[in-house]
């Protein structure tokens, strides 16, 4: 699974369990948003959308766009999702390619998937775009389906392991996919994989890579399965990107 994201759980106490069988099952039921997220087989259907995010002007030069903190607020408390990840979810689909077709919802079923939005083992989202406490992945040592990726100088300086990488953000980018993805996502000067403003705009260049339209079943479904090689992950994310849509209709 070399240069995808994977799950987490491990260090630093992260919980995400495996995306497979019943642990997974137990996982998603475990820690779903405001009641259990319907679950879906459909691959060939895009994830259901959610209206555009509302923004407002900006000043002149300005690259990232400003999102209406009225709309940011009332979507955020219906789908249940922490503020300062919608809005980093909204920006990103703004400022990818508009051939793409990419929804905010889209990125927020990942983002669930993930980390929880960034709250994952308790943590809190700051208004910052970072977690309290790092999120990493367990280390890519080869042991039983984990790929075996060994550690360069610049990735122990995301995750601290100077032996084997780590999945690393809300978002669980690998270090040698986040060399490839980096970006910055609110405008600072800085692409960080643990600020979740940079890791959804990554997220959304990679998705959207290619030229792919996520706007058709095979092209999000593609653009999903690109992200994690699992059918069963595909599936996670279209109930919860769909589930998030509803809400927020």
């Amino acid at each position: 699974m070399t240069r995808h994201p994977i799950r987490a759980a491990g260090v630093f106490a992260v919980v995400l369990l495996a995306l497979t069988g019943t642990l997974y099952a137990a996982q998603q039921a475990s820690f779903a948003p405001r009641g259990e997220l319907p679950q879906t087989t459909s691959y060939v259907v895009p994830a259901v959308t959610a209206p555009a995010p509302v923004v407002v002007p900006r000043r002149q030069g300005a690259r990232v766009p400003l999102i209406d903190p009225a709309w940011a607020a009332d979507t955020a408390a219906r789908a249940g999702i922490p503020e300062p990840a919608l809005l980093a979810y909204a920006r990103a689909t703004l400022m990818a390619p508009a051939s793409c077709g990419i929804g905010w919802t889209t990125l927020a079923g990942i983002g669930w998937v993930e980390s929880q939005h960034g709250t994952i083992g308790g943590r809190r989202l700051d208004g910052d775009g970072y977690s309290s406490a790092l999120i990493l992945g367990p280390a890519l040592n080869g042991a039983g389906k984990v790929a075996a990726i060994p550690a360069t100088a610049e990735s122990t300086a995301w995750h601290g392991d100077p032996d084997w990488d780590h999945a690393v953000g809300q978002m669980q980018f690998i270090p040698s996919t986040w060399e490839m993805w980096s970006s910055d996502g609110d405008g600072d000067g800085a692409a960080d994989p643990n600020d979740i403003d940079d890791a959804a705009y990554a997220a959304a260049r990679y998705l959207c890579a290619d030229g792919r339209d996520l706007s058709t079943g095979e092209g999000w479904s593609g653009g999903v399965f690109s992200y994690n090689h699992a059918e069963v992950y595909v599936d996670a994310v279209h109930a919860a990107a769909s589930a998030y849509a509803e809400r927020t209709a």
